[in-house]
Order: C-alpha cells, then sequence, then structure tokens
C-alpha cells in the first residue's frame, strides 16, 4: 500500500507542479539526453550527405527524401504522440519512443540502397515523434517555479546546440574511421543508456481528462503535410510551373483547409485550433517555424559546401560547423535572462533578423571565402537560433495548462519539424532548380554526352566522377560545377534570408513582450475566431 500511495504521488501532475519534483535537476538531464539523440542523429546525417551519395549512389532528390522521411513522419505524428504522452504517460511515451528509436536507428544502418534508407530515416521518425513532446511536457510538470521553468527550457534547448556540436565531429571521425551505417549505429548505445535512466530517474506524470484521440484530424494533418513536402521536393523532377507541381499545391491547400475546418467542429480537436487566437502562443510558434526552417535549409546545403567545393574530409568539415553549435548554446542559456531585461518580444525578433543578416552574408560566400568570415557567418546564425527558439518554446509551454503540457510540447515541437522539413524541401528544391540552370550556362557542361550531364545534374559527387573521365579538361568542369553549386546556395540563402525576416515582423507585431497570467485552452462555446468565420 505504501508503494502504490508513493507511486500515485508521484504520478499526479498537481502536486510535482505545485511542489516541485525533488529529482527535477537529475530528470532534466535524462529528458535531455533524448533530446540529444534526436538532434545529434539530424547533424550527422547531413555531415554523411555527401557519403551516401559517393557510396549509395543517392542523387541530390534522394538526399532531400533521405533527410525528410524522417522529418516527415516526424511531425506528422508529434501532435497524435503528445496527445497519446498526455493520456497513458509521458514517462512510458518517451521509453517507448526511445526503444523504436534505437531498433530503427539500427536498420537504417545496415540497408544497401538509398530507397531502402528513406524507409528506414522514415521508421525513425516514429521513434523520434515519442520522444520529443515528452521530453519537454515531462520538463513543464516537474518545474512549478516560471523562473526556473524558463531556465530548464533553455537548457533544453541548449542541448539542441550540443546535439549540433557533436553530430558533424562524431559523424566525421566515424566516417573516417567506419562505413557509413555507422553514423546511425551510434544513435543505438545512447538510446540504451537514455532508457536504463528514464526508467530509474524521471517521474511519471498524464493528463487524467484527456478525451479519444481525433483519428480523422490525425489522418488529415499527415496527408496534408506529406502533400506540400512531396510536391516541394519533387518540383525540379517535374518542373515549378508543370501542370503535376500546380495539382500538388492545390491538393495540399484544399488538404489543410479541411483540417482546419474539421478541427474547429470536432468535439474533441487532434489539434485545438482555437488555441491560436491567443498570441503569446501563435507568435512564438510562427517564430520557431521561421528559425527552423532556416537553420535545416543551412545545414543541409554548408555540409555540402565545406566537403564537395572546399574539399574538407568529414571530420574537418564537421569540426568547422562548430561555431555555430556553440552559438545556439550559448545563446539559448542567455536569452531566458534578456527576456527577464527587454521581454520576449524584442529577443525573438532580434534573434530572427539576426539570423537573416547572418544568412544575407552566407550568400555571398565562393569556393575561397576565408574559413574567419564563415566562423563569423555561424556566430550570427546560431546566436540567432537560440535566441528565437529558448524563449519562444518557454512563451508555448507557458500559454497552457500544465495538464495539456504534451499537446502544448507537440505544437511546439511539430512547428520545429515543420518548419525544418520545409527548409530542406523548399531550400533543396531552389538549390536544385538553380544549379542545373546555371550549369546548363557552362562549356564544359555543354560538351558532355547526355548520360554524363544527367548524372551531373544529379548530384556534386556525380559531378566530381564525370570530372574524372575528362583528363585536362576536368579541372575546368569542376569549376563549372562549384560555382553552379554557389550560384544555388546564393539564391537558397536569400530565400532563407527573407523568410526569416518575415518571421521578425511577425514577431515584433505580434508576440507579446510579456506573459499575461493567462492560460490557454479555449473552450468550445468561445467565438471563432476569423478564420473559422471566412471559412463558414
Amino acid at each position: 500500500m505504501r508503494k502504490q500511495q508513493e507511486r500515485e504521488t508521484e504520478e499526479a501532475p498537481g502536486d510535482a507542479i505545485d511542489k516541485g519534483h525533488p529529482r527535477r535537476w537529475a530528470a532534466l538531464a535524462v529528458v535531455a539526453l533524448g533530446v540529444f539523440v534526436t538532434t545529434l542523429d539530424g547533424t550527422i546525417v547531413n555531415i554523411a550527405l555527401p557519403s551516401l551519395s559517393a557510396d549509395l549512389g543517392a542523387t541530390t532528390r534522394e538526399l532531400q527524401w533521405i533527410v525528410d522521411s524522417y522529418l516527415l513522419v516526424f511531425a506528422g505524428l508529434l501532435l497524435a504522440a503528445g496527445g497519446l504522452g498526455d493520456r497513458f504517460g509521458r514517462k512510458r511515451s518517451l521509453i517507448i519512443g526511445l526503444a523504436i528509436f534505437g531498433i530503427t536507428s539500427a536498420f537504417a544502418g545496415s540497408v544497401d540502397t538509398p530507397t531502402e534508407l528513406i524507409i528506414g530515416r522514415a521508421l525513425m521518425g516514429i521513434g523520434a515523434a515519442g520522444i520529443f513532446p515528452a521530453t519537454l511536457a515531462i520538463i513543464t510538470n516537474m518545474f512549478a517555479d516560471p523562473t526556473e521553468r524558463a531556465k530548464a527550457i533553455g537548457i533544453w534547448a541548449a542541448t539542441s546546440g550540443i546535439g549540433v556540436a557533436a553530430g558533424p565531429i562524431s559523424g566525421g571521425w566515424l566516417l573516417e574511421n567506419f562505413w557509413w551505417g555507422s553514423v546511425f549505429y551510434i544513435n543505438v548505445p545512447i538510446a540504451i543508456i537514455a532508457i536504463i535512466a528514464t526508467v530509474f530517474v524521471v517521474p511519471e506524470s498524464r493528463d487524467e481528462d484527456v478525451p479519444r484521440m481525433d483519428r480523422v484530424g490525425l489522418l488529415l494533418s499527415i496527408a496534408s503535410i506529406t502533400a506540400i513536402v512531396f510536391t516541394i521536393i519533387e518540383a525540379p523532377e517535374f518542373g515549378w510551373l508543370s501542370g503535376v507541381t500546380f495539382a500538388g499545391f492545390v491538393a495540399s491547400t484544399v488538404l489543410l483547409a479541411t483540417f482546419v475546418w474539421w478541427e474547429l467542429r470536432v468535439e474533441n480537436p487532434l489539434l485545438p485550433v482555437r488555441i491560436f487566437k491567443n498570441l503569446r502562443f501563435s507568435a512564438a510558434s510562427v517564430a520557431v517555424t521561421s528559425a527552423f526552417f532556416a537553420l535545416f535549409g543551412f545545414i543541409f546545403l554548408i555540409t555540402q559546401y565545406f566537403q564537395l567545393v572546399r574539399g574538407y574530409s568529414p571530420l574537418e568539415a564537421g569540426i568547422r560547423t562548430l561555431p555555430v553549435a556553440f552559438a545556439i548554446a550559448a545563446a539559448s542559456i542567455i536569452s531566458p535572462l534578456l527576456v527577464e531585461r527587454i521581454g520576449t518580444k524584442y529577443v525573438v525578433s532580434g534573434g530572427l533578423a539576426t539570423m537573416a543578416i547572418g544568412f544575407a552574408w552566407v550568400a555571398a560566400a565562393s569556393a575561397t571565402t576565408p574559413y574567419l568570415e564563415i566562423v563569423g557567418q555561424m556566430l550570427l546564425l546560431g546566436g540567432g537560433l537560440g535566441a528565437t527558439t529558448a524563449p519562444a518554446t518557454e512563451s508555448i509551454m507557458g500559454s497552457l495548462p500544465v495538464e495539456k503540457a504534451g499537446i502544448g510540447s507537440a505544437v511546439n515541437d511539430t512547428t520545429r519539424e515543420l518548419g525544418g522539413t520545409l527548409g530542406v524541401a523548399v531550400i533543396g528544391s531552389i538549390f536544385s532548380s538553380v544549379y542545373v540552370n546555371t550549369l546548363a550556362d557552362g562549356p564544359i557542361f555543354s560538351s558532355l554526352s547526355g548520360e554524363a550531364r544527367t548524372v551531373t545534374e544529379e548530384s556534386v559527387v556525380g559531378a566530381g566522377n564525370v570530372a574524372q573521365t575528362l583528363g585536362p579538361d576536368a579541372q575546368r568542369f569542376f569549376t563549372e560545377v562549384s560555382d553552379a553549386f554557389l550560384a544555388g546556395q546564393a539564391v537558397a540563402c536569400l530565400v532563407v534570408a527573407g523568410v526569416a525576416v518575415a518571421g521578425a515582423l511577425f514577431a515584433l507585431r505580434f508576440l507579446p513582450a510579456r506573459a499575461e497570467g493567462d492560460e490557454l485552452i479555449l473552450s468550445e462555446t468561445e467565438v471563432d475566431f476569423e478564420l473559422a468565420l471566412s471559412m463558414n
């Protein structure tokens, strides 16, 4: 009986929040390990892209899908995973997510073709969807004091920076000493350690009043996200103005509108759309989406720039990405202190503006840009990201009552992953289009056979293989390829800078400077906001 009472006390969300769980800081370290392994995976995969292209023969489009299949499933299942964690227990969700992530990582490291790897990465997204919402929900339930909770969320966000740092370095070392599959197998021991620590350290919490799952909303959300990402990634193949691309955008728009329409009318929606009436919630969500759109798009290109244009090894490229990681971690820890002084609005909008400046600067990079100049660019990007995500995440979570921490965490994570998914899809597609069009103007490229031109258009690694067959013209040809890569990178970075500027202006206009103490889950009897009215 005594053990049962202790268990019930530990699982009571109200007690954990009111008094602050005695193991909250130790548990924070454990859940941060869960965040770390998923972040580590993302950056390791990006540093491995040239190796995957060379060893598996993956094209640029397949590389996009290797990155985005994971993000797509991750983003599509986050809302459902957050709701399931609220219902059945966040600790349980974290353990199951880590187990799935470890098993599917081993599978991804064992495949032989790009298609199989895309499938493996999609399966890994299922595990990640169970991990991320649970970590932030557990933190929100453990930390009672708002100031202490903001610091905890800052540490949670800083962990992403540590993962960004560890991924390229560990991935580079693994790729230089082992085969490409080792970058996925590294997740297995980390997941095992995190599972064991979670069992013994992390308290359980749940929402005792969770309604039944909105299955229609879940299917519509996955369908709409999949449609938009698939259309963007495949647009260079079919043509941006082709009927197939147009139909894809129409279909994704209709699916998204249907999802919103359904969520406004169903009794227990997967996503309570009315929560976006709270500007502290909605403006922060837009800021996070903008920031991760920019970050993932940048990482997709910069790892290839370092290895394919500058000629660095995977480990050398990984070490050279350290400044952006350190800047993310430092800014994530410092930004809550700045919020106390000047308010969330100005810290978040300033962070996005800083990112925009950094991307505009990256757009001017060439094959001979000094590394110290690139360091300055990465410090702006990482510092801006850290200053954006930590305060915006705290704003999102602080807008909701603690018993709804799972769905709040899921929405926050969905904005992150949806932004990242679209970042890779949009930036990769823009890059591919500009790269191919610029190549067409090169005299050496124009003189190649049709097969050699196709191989060159599909990837820079393929272009390197073609160059080996050209004898004295090899260097001139690779110069054409490098110039085309830089042209694509420049346009893509300017687009990203524009997205960051738009996010900064939106946050400056709509994000409240301070929390007003109002917890939000709007009731079904409240008046629909303007979007609902316009759809009726």
